[in-house]
């Protein structure tokens, strides 16, 4: 087993989780009125290990690490060297943006003015897919890599000339693929497209260090899909036990839930008259009822979902679980007729004023003036569009297909 190179500084555990935090106000999916983040990443992480729904194309994995050993064959050093890495990235912008298929660029719009780049966007992702080996965060990185250097230089007089010593000090893996020659500012046709050892070097690192997920079965088992969910893809009754659970379970959970956003937003549009609002979301509910009762999971006892996102890296709090448990319990006992429901109807509101305080949306007129009728409602999806799209892009590279079909 390979060592790894860390140091004392402060809990990157703990500031990784900070910044995801914070990164997921930027994400399609994040509404979360009622408190369900949690366990929606849950399991999210468990599925699709190593993604986010800010990701947009999987050659940033490749992209963010050459950018990094570049400057580490350099010996660029702090702290010019997380600026020098910023200043390369953003040279990826341009030529990405002169080919036909430019979705998913980094800095399209924002341009100079990017703030999140793909280098923080993909470092946790790097280090679950095993692709990044040093066991930090990514600022004690980039303002320590001089003590990598130093530990290298020290660990080679230690070696005889044939050995490795920088296996001690690796900070990404040793088969990572060479980039294209004048990386990146002297390449005209620099593209999303991965070349099939790229793609054999991703999927070989996915399989080695999330074999048991979900994605991993559909990078090797499965050609890319267009469908809403994941649990409506079409080769499911062939997934492995274990993602399999996972999937039943997380069709479970966004779809019970899926409710109580509605009823939430019902509940709002009444309190502000907001008649035709009432009306939608009354329509939102007759066809969530619908849904409810064909879920062909709506009966897996509750228990199940705690022993299947427990330690998975997010806190899901006493309060919550007494939440989803009250309005599982409504949402079964009226087979979804939530709307008279006063139970029901208190559950919502309770929870939200729990989480809100004096911000309250039915006890603040200036919170609820904010709302704009629909907050919190799309199902989640545990970061499925995109995963749609990496894994599309991993086929294409891996069958020599030329631009993925996402």
């Amino acid at each position: 087993m390979p060592s790894t190179l860390t140091w004392i500084d402060h809990d990157p555990t703990a500031r990784d989780r900070v910044l995801r935090i914070l990164s997921l106000f930027q994400e399609k999916e994040s509404r979360d009125e009622l408190g369900l983040g949690a366990i929606r990443d849950s399991f999210a992480d468990a599925l699709f290990p190593g993604t986010s729904t800010i990701q947009t194309r999987l050659r940033y994995m490749l992209f963010v690490p050459w950018v990094y050993t570049e400057f580490e064959r350099k010996r660029t050093i702090p702290p010019a060297f997380a600026a020098k890495a910023r200043q390369m990235e953003m040279a990826i912008v341009e030529p990405l943006l002169e080919n036909d298929d430019h979705a998913g660029v980094f800095g399209r719009v924002a341009g100079r003015a990017l703030k999140r780049l793909p280098n923080s966007v993909y470092w946790n992702g790097l280090g679950a897919w095993g692709i990044r080996r040093i066991s930090c965060s990514q600022d004690e990185y980039h303002r320590h890599v001089d003590e990598v250097y130093r530990r290298r230089d020290t660990s080679r007089g230690r070696y005889e000339k044939d050995d490795f010593p920088e296996a001690e000090t690796q900070t990404w893996h040793p088969r990572l693929p060479e980039p294209p020659s004048g990386f990146p500012n002297a390449i005209d046709d620099l593209s999303f497209d991965l070349k099939s050892d790229e793609a054999s070097f991703l999927l070989d690192r996915l399989l080695k260090s999330q074999k048991e997920s979900l994605l991993a079965y559909l990078a090797l088992n499965c050609e890319p899909v267009d469908c809403e969910f994941p649990w409506q893809h079409p080769d499911r009754d062939s997934f492995s036990q274990i993602p399999n659970e996972l999937l039943n379970y997380a069709e479970f959970f966004s779809t019970i839930m899926h409710g109580a956003a509605f009823l939430y937003n019902l509940m709002l549009a009444e309190q502000a008259g907001r008649k035709e609002l009432e009306d939608e979301h009354r329509v939102n509910l007759d066809e969530w009822k619908t849904r409810l009762l064909s879920c062909r999971c709506i009966d897996l006892p509750l228990e199940g979902l705690w022993e299947l996102t427990v330690g998975r890296g997010h806190t899901i709090t006493r309060r919550t679980k007494d939440f989803v448990a009250a309005w599982y319990r409504r949402a079964l006992t009226t087979q979804g007729n939530v709307v008279t429901d006063v139970e029901s109807r208190y559950v919502v509101s309770a929870r939200e004023r729990q989480l809100k305080g004096v911000r309250s949306r039915f006890t603040n007129p200036r919170a609820r003036d904010q709302w704009e009728g629909y907050a919190g409602v799309g199902q989640m999806a545990y970061r499925w569009p995109n995963v749609k799209t990496l894994l599309a892009d991993l086929h294409a590279g891996l069958n020599g297909d030329g631009h993925a079909k996402s």
